[in-house]
């Protein structure tokens, strides 16, 4: 985590560095490399506008296939949501529910963290109500739940399923699968959770953050699937994310992992921090992410 901050606060003193020249050039001093300096002021400002106004309503849909051999004849389809961080303002709810919708998903899951603020429950409700799934909607909370939610009944009347700490073995074409998840406050319970997971059958797993995997990885879990980094939500060109808030730091700061067999997909999300400095993503676009499983060449 030191390094994450140290990270943060070079970028923020570099950011800084060129503002505090730039005004000394507008006030006269006879700096040089005063074009560079313009151009780079400029770009900045550039950038701040994209990131506060542009990438944050900009959903991308990554598909993913997995192939499998605990499946013989059986398509999944799996949608994933995380990160809501919904407000009393609408920002990315009806484009989410549209794209998700569109995509036809057996499953839906949601990798938690739901409010920004308690008043904007009835923005949060209403969009995970309309979401659409032909053999059901599953989600766990996150740790952001647990300071702004609590004691809220975040998915009430919304078709979601609430995994505390449990499976659920489900069913399509006579070919069984199981789906755990553990909300932000069992996450100590995860052994007892997947232990009772048949090792024949084709295993998926919800935690809002992926700290668990090394822990998990000798499990029967084929995948497991978190948000909580948003990739960062400001990340840099060849560098990644600046901040992901895990305990592995940049190890998996989005995308898909190879974890000892299990496939680890950390989802960026889809909304912000509440914060006005926080508000903003750049290169980590806002997600959704559609796991197609099927059964392996060689069934």
């Amino acid at each position: 985590m030191i390094w994450q901050l140290l990270s943060v606060a070079i970028f923020l003193a570099i950011v800084a560095a060129v503002y505090i020249r730039e005004a000394f050039l507008l006030l006269g001093f006879p700096l040089t490399a005063a074009v560079i300096n313009h151009f780079l002021a400029a770009a900045g400002l550039l950038c701040i506008f994209y990131g506060y106004f542009i990438e944050p309503r900009w959903i991308e849909v990554k598909v993913v296939e997995i192939p499998t051999a605990k499946l013989t004849h059986t398509t999944l389809r799996i949608v994933q949501i995380s990160d809501l961080h919904c407000e009393t303002k609408i920002v990315n709810e009806n484009k989410m529910v549209e794209i998700v919708n569109s995509l036809k998903p057996d499953l839906i899951v949601f990798t938690g963290d739901s409010l920004n603020t308690p008043k904007a429950l009835p923005v949060f409700r209403d969009a995970m109500r309309r979401l659409k799934a032909t053999i059901g909607k599953y989600a766990v909370t996150g740790n952001d739940d647990l300071a702004v939610a609590r004691g809220l009944d975040l998915f009430y009347d919304t078709g979601f399923h609430l995994l505390k700490k449990e499976n659920i073995r489900l069913t399509k074409e006579n070919e069984t699968f199981f789906i755990s998840g553990l909300s932000y406050e069992y996450l100590n319970y995860w052994r007892e959770v997947v232990e009772r997971v048949p090792e024949s059958s084709f295993s998926i797993f919800l935690c809002h953050t992926p700290d668990l995997i090394e822990e998990i990885k000798d499990a029967n879990v084929d995948l497991y699937l978190a948000g909580h980094t948003h990739g960062g939500q400001v990340a840099l060109p060849f560098y990644g994310a600046l901040l992901t808030l895990s305990k592995y730091g940049k190890k998996y700061e989005s995308g898909e992992h190879s974890v000892n067999g299990i496939t680890l997909y950390v989802n960026r999300g889809i909304g912000t921090e509440g914060k006005v400095i926080l508000t903003a993503r750049f290169f980590a676009r806002p997600e959704i992410t559609v796991f197609d499983i099927k059964p392996a060449i060689n069934n």
